[in-house]
């Protein structure tokens, strides 16, 4: 889910960084306001990690591959601290493996960050909700987790369709790009079920590392 360098029109990767930018200002912001904003950054700091590595694992799905995205659970673990670590994590992700670009960095980060603040604000916003129920957070962690890489996908597809160069066969292309949407809606699934699986163990053993 990473568009790459050269795809983008220069307009629209400007935009890309000033949303980001604007974006990533004022998560620090906020952070920087917290009692003590250093104390989360080694929770940040794994979790960064596991989104790095997580690229590099692709899951088969015939006739292509997916890798987890894990951008849900980022956002219901870390909160603000979440579009931080998805740009730091793809910034490492492009200079080290080629995975994106440095052009299209700002695009790649507004698609999969700021779905990730948004899954921490749904998820807060629902929880107390939720917690009334047999299984409401494992159910409100899978809603949450699949969602988010839905909406990251749709911006992707939507990105992708509009950026198609005119001298490449725009019917081929926008039925490529649909069915990797496909493949998307599986990994939705899988991305939900280990959401789920994820929240439920720390929030039995470690509840403290949960965002609050």
């Amino acid at each position: 889910m990473h568009l790459p360098d050269g795809l983008l029109p220069p307009g629209l990767a400007i935009a890309g960084y000033a949303v980001s930018g604007g974006t990533l200002w004022y998560t620090l912001r906020r952070i920087r306001q917290e009692r003590d904003p250093t104390e989360n950054i080694p929770k940040a700091s794994l979790l960064t990690a596991a989104f790095f590595i997580t690229s590099l694992l692709h899951i088969p799905v015939p006739p292509a591959s997916i890798h987890l995205v894990l951008n849900g659970l980022m956002g219901i673990v870390l909160g603000t601290y979440a579009f931080p670590a998805v740009v730091i994590g793809l910034f490492f992700q492009a200079v080290m493996f080629g995975h994106g670009g440095i052009s299209s960095l700002g695009v790649n980060a507004a698609m999969m960050g700021i779905p990730a603040l948004l899954a921490s604000a749904v998820f807060q916003l629902l929880k107390p909700q939720a917690q009334r129920f047999a299984f409401g957070i494992n159910a409100l962690s899978f809603t949450v987790g699949a969602g988010t890489l839905l909406l990251s996908a749709a911006i992707f597809v939507t990105l992708a369709i509009t950026a198609i160069p005119a001298d490449v066969d725009a019917g081929l292309e926008q039925r490529a790009i649909m069915i990797a949407l496909t493949g998307y809606a599986i990994q939705a699934g899988i991305e939900g079920v280990f959401t789920s699986m994820i929240v439920a163990f720390l929030t039995r053993v470690k509840p403290e590392l949960m965002n609050s």
